[in-house]
C-alpha cells in the first residue's frame, strides 16, 4: 500500500506581505521635548497640521503631540510660556517598526484608538508615521484586488 501526501496551497491572506514600511509617510514636522507648549502651538497653527512628533535631546522619538492634547495647557495662558512639551500628556511609545506587518499594525492602531503612529528604527530614531487612513486604504485595496472583499452598490 502506497501513502500519498498532498499539500494544498494556503488561501491568500489579505495584506499578507505588506509591512508598515509600505505604508509609512514622511513626517516633516518635529519638535524637541524641551520646547514649550507655545512653540508647539505656533508650529501646529502656522503649518496647519494636526500633530508634531516629539524627539528627545538625542533625536530619538519621544512621542506625538496633537492640537487637542495641547488645549488644557493653552487654557492656562501664563504658564504655557514655561511649560515644556515633555510635561504634557502626549502619546508616548511603544512605537511601530517598519518591518511590522501592516495588518497587525492596523489592528493595534484600532485597539489603541490611534490616528497616527510614529515609525522608528531599532535605535528609536524617527523614520516617519503610519496613519490609520493610509493603512486601512492599502489593506482595503489588497482585499479588492484579491477579490476577497465584495462591494455592492447602494441606491
Amino acid at each position: 500500500m502506497n501513502t500519498v501526501t498532498t499539500y494544498s496551497p494556503q488561501s491568500v491572506r489579505p495584506g499578507h506581505g505588506l509591512t508598515v514600511a509600505d505604508a509609512m509617510e514622511p513626517c516633516e514636522y518635529q519638535i524637541a521635548d524641551d520646547s514649550t507648549v507655545d512653540q508647539a502651538d505656533d508650529i501646529l497653527h502656522g503649518a496647519d497640521i494636526e500633530y508634531l512628533l516629539v524627539r528627545d535631546h538625542d533625536g530619538r522619538c519621544e512621542g506625538l503631540v496633537t492640537r487637542t492634547g495641547l488645549h488644557p495647557f493653552l487654557d492656562r495662558a501664563r504658564s504655557t510660556e514655561r511649560t515644556a512639551i515633555s510635561a504634557t500628556a502626549h502619546q508616548r511609545g511603544p512605537f511601530t517598526w517598519p518591518t511590522m506587518g501592516l495588518a497587525l499594525a492596523a489592528i493595534a492602531m484600532r485597539i489603541k484608538h490611534l490616528a497616527v503612529w510614529p515609525v522608528v528604527d531599532e535605535d528609536g530614531y524617527i523614520l516617519g508615521v503610519l496613519t490609520a487612513d493610509r493603512a486601512t486604504g492599502l489593506l482595503t485595496t489588497g482585499l479588492l484586488t484579491t477579490g476577497l472583499l465584495a462591494t455592492t452598490p447602494t441606491p
